[in-house]
C-alpha cells in the first residue's frame, strides 16, 4: 500500500513541460494539466469512457425505477396530480442545479466535488471552513446511502417472496441478513472485478432501457382501464391532513427529489474517467435529461393505472407498486419478472453507490479533512484502488444495517441524512460559483461554459435547493408518531455540530483546503 501524498508536501517529480512524472494510464493531456492545476498527484487508473460513466450515472440516479418505490409518499401527500407536478416542477429545479454544477466540473474535474468547489470558488475569508463542512456533508451523507438503498432492495425482495409465497413471516433479522449480503456481493464488484466495472455499467445501461419498455408496455397495455387523464392530472389530495392541499403537495417533494438525485455522482469518479473535463458534463446533463424524462412517463403511467390508493397501500407484500403490478398482469410470473428487473437495477444501483461514497471519502481523506486520514487515503498500489475507503464504507454500512435488528425507527432515523446533506453541498457550492458571477470574478477556463445565461441559472438553482432542503425537513403529517416522524432535521444537525466542533479542535489545524494546493499560473 501506499501514501497519497497531497502536492503540498512535495513538488518533485516535474517534467520539462511542467507536468508529474506519475501519471495514470488513460490520462489525456488534459487531464493531465487538470490534475496538475489541481495540485493532485494522479493514482488511480482511468477505466472510464463518457458511455461507461453515462451508464455509471444513469443506472445510480435510475429515476423511473426509484418513483416506483417511493411514489406512494407523494400520492399520500398530493394526489396524482401533485405526484405529476411536483415531480415536473422538481425536475426544472434540479436541472438548473446540474447545469450548474457541470459548468464547475468542467472548470475543476475532481473526485472531491462540491468540497473541492467550494474551496476554490468560495469567497478567501470562507473557503476553508466552508468546504471543511460541505465535505463532511457529502462524505457522510453518500455513506449513509448504502445501508438505506440495500434496505429498499431487500423490501423489495421481502415483497417479492410474500407475494409468491402468503406464509412467509418477515422479521427485521431477516431484512438485516439480506442487506449484509447485498452489501457483500456489491462490495466484490468494486473490488475483485473492478476492472469490469466499465462493462458492467454499459450492460446495466442497456437493462435500464430495456426494463422501462419491459415494466412500462404491460402496465398500459394490460392494466386495468386507464383512468381519465384530467383526472389523473388535475386530482389534488390532502392525505397527510395539512389543511392546505398546496402545503401537502410540497410536502410530498421529497418523492421526486430522492429520485432525482445522483447525477453528480460522475464527479466523484472523475479521476477515473479519461478526458474528464469534457465528459463530466455532458454525462451528468445527459443522465439528468434522459432519466427525468423516463421518471416522469413512469410517473404518468402509474398514476393512471393505479386505482384504489387504499387498496394498494394495504397490500400483504408492503411494496404498493408490486400490488400495482400485479392488478396490471394479473400473474404471479409477469409480477415476479417484472419486480426482478427493479430488483437486479437496484442491485447495480448499490455498486455504484458503494463506489462513489468511497472515492468521496477518499478524496476527503486526501486532504486531510477526516480522522485517520493517512489510513484512509492509501491507494493499492496494483489495483490502482482505494481498498481502506472501499472497506471502511462496506464496515459502516454494515454497522448501520445491524442497528435495525433492535429497531427499525433508529435505522431511518441514522439513514436520513443523505437527502438533505446532498442537498445543501449543492445549494453552497452553486452559491459560490453564483457569488463570483455577481462580483464579476474571473472563472476558470472551461469545456461546458453556461455563457450569459450562467447567473440567471445559478440564482434558480441556488433558490430551488434551498427550499427544496426545507420541505424535506417535513414530516409526512402535522403531528406525527415516533415512527412516522422525519428525524432528518435531527441528524442532520448533529452532523453539522459535529464537523463545526471537529474543526475548531483539530480540523483547522490540519485541513488547509483542496485551493492551497492549486498551482496558481497553471
Amino acid at each position: 500500500m501506499t501514501d497519497t501524498k497531497s502536492p503540498a508536501d512535495s513538488e518533485a517529480g516535474e517534467i520539462p513541460d511542467g507536468l508529474p512524472l506519475t501519471i495514470a494510464d488513460g490520462s489525456t493531456p488534459l487531464d493531465k494539466a487538470d490534475m496538475y492545476r489541481m495540485g493532485k498527484t494522479p493514482q488511480l487508473h482511468r477505466n472510464f469512457r463518457f458511455f461507461s460513466i453515462f451508464g455509471f450515472t444513469m443506472v445510480l440516479m435510475q429515476t423511473w425505477e426509484t418513483e416506483l418505490n417511493v411514489s406512494v409518499f407523494g400520492l399520500v401527500n398530493g394526489g396524482t396530480g401533485g405526484v405529476i407536478w411536483v415531480y415536473f416542477g422538481a425536475f426544472l429545479g434540479l436541472f438548473f442545479a446540474i447545469l450548474t454544477m457541470a459548468e464547475m466540473a468542467s472548470m475543476a474535474p475532481t473526485t472531491g466535488g462540491q468540497y473541492h468547489w467550494v474551496s476554490e470558488f468560495a469567497p478567501r475569508s470562507s473557503q476553508r471552513f466552508l468546504s471543511f463542512i460541505v465535505g463532511w456533508l457529502s462524505v457522510l451523507g453518500w455513506q449513509v446511502g448504502n445501508p438505506a438503498i440495500c434496505f429498499l432492495l431487500a423490501q423489495q425482495i421481502q415483497g417479492l417472496v410474500i407475494l409468491n409465497n402468503p406464509s412467509y413471516v418477515p422479521e427485521r433479522w431477516h431484512l438485516t441478513l439480506l442487506v449484509i449480503a447485498i452489501l457483500t456481493v456489491c462490495m466484490v464488484l468494486n473490488t475483485l472485478l473492478y476492472r469490469a466495472l466499465p462493462l458492467l455499467e454499459t450492460l446495466a445501461l442497456v437493462l435500464h432501457t430495456a426494463g422501462f419498455l419491459a415494466v412500462l408496455i404491460p402496465l398500459w397495455t394490460m392494466g386495468p382501464k386507464l383512468q381519465p387523464a384530467h383526472d389523473v392530472f388535475f386530482t389534488f389530495a390532502d392525505g397527510g391532513g395539512w389543511g392546505n392541499t398546496g402545503l401537502s403537495c410540497l410536502v410530498g417533494i421529497l418523492s421526486p427529489i430522492f429520485s432525482l438525485l445522483g447525477p453528480d455522482s460522475a464527479t466523484h469518479m472523475a479521476e477515473e474517467l479519461q478526458d474528464a473535463s469534457k465528459s463530466l458534463p455532458r454525462a451528468m446533463i445527459a443522465t439528468a435529461l434522459l432519466n427525468g424524462v423516463s421518471g416522469f412517463v413512469m410517473v404518468v403511467t402509474y398514476c393512471m393505472v393505479l386505482g384504489d390508493l387504499e387498496s394498494v397501500l394495504q397490500t400483504p407484500t408492503m411494496m404498493p407498486f408490486i400490488q400495482v403490478f400485479y392488478n396490471a398482469v394479473g400473474s404471479y410470473g409477469g409480477v415476479t419478472a417484472m419486480t426482478c428487473i427493479m430488483i437486479i437495477m437496484a442491485s447495480c444501483g448499490v455498486v455504484n453507490n458503494i463506489a462513489t461514497s468511497s472515492r468521496q471519502l477518499w478524496a476527503f481523506a486526501r486532504d486531510r479533512g477526516v480522522p485517520f486520514s493517512g489510513w484512509f487515503a492509501k491507494v493499492h498500489p496494483r489495483l490502482g484502488l482505494p481498498l481502506n475507503a472501499l472497506g471502511a464504507s462496506y464496515v459502516f454500512a454494515v454497522l448501520l444495517s445491524l442497528i435495525n435488528i433492535g429497531s427499525t425507527v433508529a435505522f431511518n432515523i441514522l439513514t436520513s441524512l443523505g437527502v438533505g446533506a446532498l442537498l445543501s453541498s449543492y445549494a453552497i457550492s452553486c452559491g459560490c460559483i453564483a457569488v463570483k458571477r455577481i462580483r464579476h470574478e474571473p472563472l476558470l477556463p472551461r469545456s461546458f461554459d453556461l455563457g450569459r445565461t450562467g447567473l440567471v441559472i445559478n440564482v434558480l438553482s441556488v433558490s430551488f435547493l434551498v427550499f427544496t432542503f426545507i420541505m424535506t425537513f417535513f414530516p409526512p403529517v402535522p403531528e406525527p408518531t415516533l415512527e412516522m416522524m422525519n428525524w432528518s432535521i435531527l441528524v442532520y444537525g448533529t452532523v453539522v455540530v459535529f464537523s463545526v466542533v471537529y474543526y475548531i479542535v483539530r480540523g483547522r489545524l490540519r485541513y488547509a483546503g483542496p485551493v492551497e494546493y492549486v498551482r496558481k499560473s497553471a
